[in-house]
């Protein structure tokens, strides 16, 4: 759990974070005393009908950051995950109800509310209030949206289920409606068809901190997650293990997910909340809780398009980001809302024009506007032009038995990279980024699949190094793949280049070495992985090619990096000592590769 918080005091950020949006659309106003950041109605808008929407603050950007045309007219924020009272939404539909409502008028406000029991209490309790002054009493509704399917029935009889993610897709939908110039009964219609359309469920790896109090003890353990977990850290229904430490992976969460989804009432009666029919048209909304990044969020959309269409569901649309957080919960949620079929009202056509428009809100992101295609339609793979490939003769050996030497050599340098993966991530984690032993240990695995389709025989060492270059590229990437890549290329031209039948071992790998430093400032000592590079080659040329000599001098200069301050590399900017009482990462996997290479000495 996540539990340290960049802000000024817990006490102030609710209307901070007010203050912040405002600066982020000069159409917005701020009742500060209210804590209701709302839109005014302009005098030559067409709109009828004013949408307000709120709750405990914590699940930004919803609801305040969704004020704005198209969408909200006001959001009422509580305190973190504390409802707000009934005279803050009081407040709220006086500074946003039509002036031409009344007896008569198809103006009006509607509250859409999550349900939530301080939420239907509050926000019910102003309705209530309002209903006793001439201009409100009609023309006031009220609108719940619960579309929790985790928690079963049995345990919900009173409260009923709550209100999630799927509360932003409503009123996206109702708030451009409203912007059309619909009548207070036209959107409340679509928003009840929307409401109750609506599946939910979320899943996190753990609970969400709440600034200003202390930080709890981790309920799940290191594999574990929990389904139908709340957005106020309530407790979920389910908890799933994966293996080694790790959760499950998305392939096998997603699938119980959409059940949970989808399923009838006939086949779990706990459940089905919402009837799917086969083949039903369907929109996906994948929310972020919070603390989830974008690049495993993305990844999570991929397989629930998948899960759900395995169903047979027919998506029209996916929406990924973040609407509905709590705070910063590591997790996601799902929500499908069933669109109306053919010559049901409202039409499918309307919902998704609905649902396409723009609205001109800081938390609303950009929408297609179309159904997705199969990704095969779009995943392109064009052969490069340029062929990794080289001529083959053999330079190696003129049998079968020293070639199977040269990829015996080649797999154990590779095992071994892999084999210190943990300790590489280890050192990287305090001293860098935590990437180096993840990047070799991809390069080996892709060096080693081409031993296995037999693409590196041991026939011919520049076409292995070329090959070897391209896994460093294709495999490895970031700086260190880079260089990995550049220097196999040269080595590669070195050998070629070489004027005797015999492998000039010295020449060439001074040749790699010097075209690598072509392209990087770093000399040792600089604290990367070109301090044992450098001892090595330069070892060789100076010690008549006694290998295992100029390895130890690579080794001396790798275990040399401890305490040495970075000259070069993302480790530069760091600026603090710690990473420094570690060797260098990426010096000691070249020290690894190499003993692996050279073995021990005999």
């Amino acid at each position: 759990m996540a539990s340290k918080h960049l802000i000024n005091s817990p006490s102030t950020l609710v209307i901070e974070s007010l203050k912040g949006l405002c600066l982020l659309n000069p159409d917005l106003r701020l009742d500060k005393d209210a804590r209701v950041l709302f839109r005014p109605f302009s005098s030559d808008s067409s709109q009828k009908v004013a949408l307000i929407c709120g709750g405990g603050s914590g699940h930004e950007p919803a609801h305040a950051a969704f004020v704005g045309k198209g969408l909200l007219t006001a959001a009422v924020s509580g305190s973190i995950f504390a409802s707000p009272s009934g005279k803050q939404v009081r407040r709220a539909v006086e500074l946003v109800h039509p002036q031409n409502s009344g007896p008569g008028s198809t103006a009006g406000t509607l509250i859409i509310v999550k349900n939530y029991t301080g939420d239907v209490l509050n926000f019910g309790l102003a309705k209530e209030a309002l209903g006793s002054y001439p201009a409100y009493a009609n023309s006031v509704r009220f609108l719940t949206v619960a579309d929790d399917v985790a928690v079963p029935r049995s345990r919900i009889t009173l409260v009923g289920r709550r209100g999630l993610a799927g509360t932003v897709l409503t009123y996206k939908i109702i708030g451009e409606l409203a912007a059309r110039g619909a009548s207070l009964d036209e959107v409340e219609k679509v928003g009840q068809y929307v409401a109750e359309n609506l599946a939910s469920i979320g899943v996190a790896t753990g609970h969400s901190h709440v600034p200003g109090t202390e930080r709890g003890q981790d309920v799940l353990g290191e594999g574990e997650i929990e389904v139908g977990m709340g957005i106020h850290n309530e407790p979920g229904v389910l908890r799933l293990h994966g293996s080694s430490g790790l959760p499950p992976p998305l392939s096998e969460i997603m699938p119980r997910l959409v059940n949970l989804l989808t399923v009838s009432q006939d086949e779990d009666p706990e459940r089905g909340w919402v009837s799917f029919a086969p083949s039903a048209d369907v929109v996906l909304m994948v929310n972020n809780l919070g603390g989830l990044s974008p690049l495993e969020l993305s990844a999570v959309s991929v397989e629930a398009t998948k899960a759900i269409s395995d169903k047979g569901l027919k998506i029209k649309r996916v929406l990924c980001g973040t609407y509905m957080t709590s705070l910063n919960m590591p997790g996601f949620s799902l929500t499908l809302l069933k669109l109306p079929s053919a010559g049901q009202e409202p039409s499918q056509d309307l919902l998704l024009s609905l649902l396409d428009s723009p609205a001109e809100a800081s938390g609303w992101g950009w929408v297609s506007g179309r159904a997705p295609v199969p990704l095969t339609d779009q995943i392109v793979s064009t052969p490069s032009s340029l062929s990794t490939s080289v001529s083959t003769t053999k330079t190696t050996s003129s049998n079968d038995q020293g070639a199977r030497q040269v990829v015996e050599v080649i797999r154990r340098a590779c095992n071994a990279l892999i084999h210190v993966e943990p300790e590489l991530t280890r050192m990287d984690t305090v001293a860098g980024d935590g990437d180096c032993g993840l990047t070799l240990k991809a390069g080996a695995e892709g060096v080693l699949s081409l031993i296995q389709s037999n693409e590196i025989n041991g026939h011919d060492l520049p076409t292995i190094f070329i090959a070897i270059a391209g896994v460093a590229e294709d495999k490895m990437g970031g700086t260190s793949g880079g260089l990995y890549s550049i220097f196999f290329s040269a080595l590669a031209q070195g050998l070629r280049s070489s004027s005797t039948p015999e492998v000039n071992w010295p020449s060439a790998l001074n040749h790699a070495l010097t075209k690598l430093y072509t392209y990087t400032r770093a000399r040792p000592p600089s604290r990367t992985l070109v301090d044992p590079l450098d001892a090595f080659v330069k070892g060789l040329s100076t010690e008549k090619a006694d290998f295992y000599g100029s390895f130890e001098k690579a080794q001396e200069a790798a275990r040399a990096t401890r305490g040495m301050q970075a000259k070069a590399g993302r480790a530069v900017y760091g600026g603090g000592v710690e990473g420094e009482e570690e060797m260098d990462p990426g010096a000691w996997g070249v020290a690894v590769l190499l003993k692996a290479v050279i073995g021990e000495r005999s």
